[in-house]
């Protein structure tokens, strides 16, 4: 290809109307007639329609072209012309094109326009997630860390990245993924960096990390992955009306960048994009006991003192524009590390901001025990070794504060931005319960 030709990508295309450019990409789709086609190529920034004209190409390439298969590479060169009937407004009239490599007519691109089943997808994922709706869901996954990155790192929040290993549980014993670390060591996969969070944010103040998290849950719900990334703000000298506050104010950032930069990914997807828009400060704020009984009203059978299900947290917030905080659970459904409340310490000093649409929870958080006596009480009382939690006790021997903090997954924050049915389209290889490929 000429070198004096600038290779663009296609969401750039607009800026070179009536200019000579290179597009690199694969072929997305093709229709021809007898002396003309229309090559479609992407290049992961958008899809262009190319024309090319027997008349003014050598005899080979219009040839090539006009045969190529699906997801075949190339290189085409051409002039930009406005068109309004064109997928994104421009096409390429084709110059010369060089075809990187030709997908064989005989081992054919597998995933076709034709409807597959879920299994035959997900088995095809390496593939399937060049489609056009696989392709905005991750676009808005990524503008959705670009956000939660940009927020905290705006607001005087420094990242440090906590251990995937670690010795002991954060969230509880049963949903560990075990390792053999050494001949003498067992150590589990990371189920929180919280812990960790709360060592730094003594160095800090206010710290967040950023990674993945691993839940050996025996789920299959739409709503469950077993390996996810989370994001999780802790501070020193904050309380749980620190943790509403901010993530309130995080969550209406994210969704306002996503508006900015997704609505065409969202267009693909087609979420009903006026959701997201009406979804303004406050959010709804309940206690958990004027939760179940606000469920026992609408026919759920739970009693006070139970977790809230899937079922539970949709048939919450079925009524609402916008999430609901729900705080003061009881502390036997909650981790050792929750603060009680102050006028009842059966309570826990922790919340759940629980996204509408049946999305379920995407924010758990609240206050931690600063208290050195209360948290080693507690630590015996959820039969957890002191010795495997010797550095988190330190923490409330030297300097302890008031602190809180939360944790978002990202996946279930995306699945709700996105308005997907099921949480795997939301990551580009999903582990779950029974799938670990590709």
């Amino acid at each position: 290809m000429n070198p004096e030709i600038p290779r663009i990508t296609i969401a750039d295309v607009g800026r070179h109307a009536g200019q000579t450019v290179e597009i690199d990409g694969w072929l997305y789709n093709l229709r021809r007639g007898g002396k003309i086609c229309f090559p479609q190529v992407r290049d992961g920034t958008g899809v262009l329609q190319c024309v090319a004209v027997k008349s003014n190409l050598p005899e080979e390439t219009f040839e090539k072209l006009k045969d190529l298969t699906q997801e075949s590479s190339l290189i085409v060169r051409g002039k930009v012309r406005a068109e309004a009937r064109a997928p994104g407004g421009y096409e390429l009239d084709v110059e010369s094109a060089e075809i990187v490599q030709r997908v064989a007519e005989a081992d054919p691109y597998p995933i076709t326009p034709k409807e597959h089943g879920v299994d035959f997808l997900m088995d095809h994922r390496h593939l399937w997630i060049r489609s056009r709706r696989q392709h905005a869901a991750l676009k808005v996954r990524h503008h959705v860390i670009k956000g939660l990155r940009d927020y905290f790192d705006s607001h005087g929040f420094v990242l440090v990245d906590t251990p995937i290993f670690t010795p002991a549980a954060c969230e509880g014993t049963t949903t560990l993924f075990e390792v053999d670390y050494s001949e003498t060591e067992k150590v589990y996969l990371a189920q929180s960096g919280q812990l960790y969070s709360e060592a730094t944010a003594a160095s800090f103040g206010k710290v967040y990390c950023f990674g993945p998290t691993f839940r050996a849950e025996k789920s299959k719900t739409r709503r469950h992955l077993t390996e996810f990334w989370m994001v999780e703000p802790e501070m020193a000298y904050a309380d749980l009306e620190e943790v509403k506050r901010v993530g309130e104010e995080m969550v209406l950032f994210v969704i306002g960048r996503v508006l900015e930069n997704c609505l065409e990914d969202l267009k693909a997807l087609e979420r009903d994009v006026a959701k997201l828009e009406a979804i303004k400060a406050p959010f709804h704020r309940m206690s958990y006991t004027d939760a179940v009984k606000k469920l026992q009203s609408k026919g759920s059978e739970i009693q006070w003192g139970g977790d809230f299900g899937n079922t539970d947290e949709t048939l919450l917030t079925d009524d609402l524009d916008r999430p609901v905080m729900v705080d003061r659970y009881p502390g036997t459904v909650k981790a050792f590390y929750f603060q009680p409340a102050p006028e009842n310490p059966d309570l826990a000093l922790g919340v759940d901001f629980i996204a509408p649409e049946g999305y379920g929870e995407i924010i758990g958080g609240g206050q931690r025990i600063h208290d050195l006596d209360l948290l080693l009480k507690r630590l015996d009382e959820h039969h957890l070794p002191r010795e495997a939690f010797d550095w988190y006790i330190d923490l409330r021997k030297y300097g302890s504060v008031p602190h809180a903090g939360f944790g978002m997954g990202v996946e279930r924050f995306t699945a709700w931005m996105c308005g997907l049915e099921h949480i795997r389209e939301t990551i580009a290889f999903p582990r779950m319960l029974y799938r670990t490929r590709p």
